[in-house]
């Protein structure tokens, strides 16, 4: 249940030194934004700018950086999500049901349509056009549903499924699909970003200025923590990061348990579970008390800097040539879906703060998690909306079956059985039906209709 082999002394030495280089970029990425005004005009974070360098130095480009290293990196993202999420439900007030169901329902109808969409458009395309003109796999409009949403890991897993069924070229292409909309989650999102800003659609950055002095004067520093144990006891730091242990290890409990009956489940949402376990428990004890929100979110800010620039570091850059032509398409084609339906779902989705509800899904969906999460943090820093605890109560009820889960896994055997036009279609007729679902069930309002309703109330 808990991953209990031993780790020698060596490869803890190894992590130790790979965390401090992604030290050294971060700096380096303040020192870049500090000195160059384009960066601090597109609000890039530093964490963002120093996995970019990190990237440039990487095996796939300088050579400065050795590939076990970038290996390294490349496997903190999935360790940091938990750590950034484990402590979303500690030292809050947790929502009722009818809450929850308001707050997850959106998040669902979003991320569903968005990966249908991923599937439904580039399979009817590939199955109408790009197969017969290229002679291209049945197979081939996959690659977005499994590179873009499922991003590199899920690419590697499915590699030797595609191969199994007579793609060999299904992996390496996977991989491109990957790298690509990794790239264009990052570009992509930080310029909506950034257009979003512009035109006050962002209330928790409303207060961003690329004229805003980047070192905050004395007195208008906020307090990162308070102090409220006596530190003869413990420390603050050590305290809070005590309790966020204690959500992981329920998390692996909790995992174990839901993969008897569901395998494939992240543990990230069941830790963030186990930190409302660890509130409910505390919250009836003298330790109630002595629980500082502020301490928590600064381990949070922490550990998302570094999943930021550990991710970002560790892109890979194949050269996929061959088929660059339909690929390239495929990927247009895509952005076009990803671009769109941010604009037209969102603010009809989420009656407050669209955006910041609707980016780390349109990051999840074009990219990973990871980047997702970037792209929360760079229009919600301080987890000042619902956004970032609405994405992760979502998990346990899409991450298992979209995007590298169930339904992933079987879609390459519904092309076999039925073809990849019967396929295209099905996942469009999905959309539609969760379309209509959300209509009725009131979810689904026009933007005017909703901004009315909100004047009025």
């Amino acid at each position: 249940m808990f991953p209990t082999d031993e780790v020698g002394s060596d490869a803890v030495t190894a992590l130790l030194f790979a965390v401090a280089v992604l030290g050294l970029l971060v700096l380096a990425g303040v020192v870049l934004r500090l000195l160059v005004p384009a960066l601090r005009r597109l609000f890039v974070p530093a964490a963002l700018i120093g996995g970019i360098l990190g990237a440039a130095l990487g095996p796939y480009g300088a050579g400065l950086f050795p590939e076990g290293l970038v290996d390294t990196w490349s496997a903190l993202p999935g360790v940091l999500i938990t750590v950034v999420f484990a402590p979303m439900l500690i030292g809050v007030a947790l929502p009722s049901g009818r809450a929850s169901y308001r707050l997850i329902a959106p998040q669902l109808f979003l991320g569903y349509m968005y990966d249908f969409l991923m599937i439904g458009l580039p399979m009817v395309l590939c199955a109408a056009v790009l197969i017969p003109v290229f002679g291209l796999d049945p197979l081939f409009g996959l690659v977005i549903e499994i590179g873009w949403p499922g991003g590199h890991g899920t690419a590697a897993g499915m590699e030797p499924v595609l191969s199994d069924l007579g793609w060999s070229d299904g992996g390496s292409l996977a991989l491109a699909s990957a790298t690509a909309g990794l790239l264009f989650g990052i570009v992509g999102g930080m310029i909506m970003i950034n257009v979003a800003a512009r035109r006050g659609h962002i209330a928790a950055a409303a207060g961003a200025s690329a004229d805003a002095p980047e070192i905050l004067s004395e007195e208008n520093r906020p307090s990162m923590g308070r102090v409220t144990l006596n530190k003869d006891l413990v420390d603050g730091l050590a305290f809070h990061g005590t309790l966020i242990a204690v959500a992981i290890l329920i998390g692996w409990v909790l995992q174990y348990l839901v993969e008897l009956v569901l395998p494939g489940m992240p543990l990230f949402p069941l830790a963030m579970i186990g930190g409302g376990i660890v509130q409910a428990v505390v919250s009836r004890t003298r330790l109630g008390d002595a629980v500082d929100v502020g301490s928590l979110r600064a381990i949070q800010g922490l550990a998302l800097d570094l999943l930021v620039v550990s991710a970002v570091a560790s892109i890979a850059l194949p050269a996929v040539l061959a088929n660059i032509v339909p690929l390239m398409i495929l990927f247009v084609l895509a952005a076009v879906i990803a671009v769109g339906f941010f604009y037209w779902a969102g603010p009809r989705l989420f009656r407050e703060n669209w955006v910041e509800m609707s980016i780390a899904t349109f990051g999840t969906m074009t990219a990973s998690g990871s980047v997702g999460l970037m792209l929360l943090r760079t229009v919600d820093p301080d987890f000042r909306t619902d956004a970032a605890r609405a994405y992760a109560l979502r998990a346990p009820f899409l991450s298992p079956f979209v995007g590298g889960g169930l339904l992933t896994a079987v879609l390459p055997l519904i092309v076999i059985s039925y073809g990849p036009m019967a396929l295209g279609v099905g996942a469009l007729v999905a959309t539609v039906v969760l379309y209509v679902l959300a209509r009725v069930l009131g979810f689904w309002r026009s933007p005017a209709s909703r901004n009315a309703a909100v004047t009025t109330g």
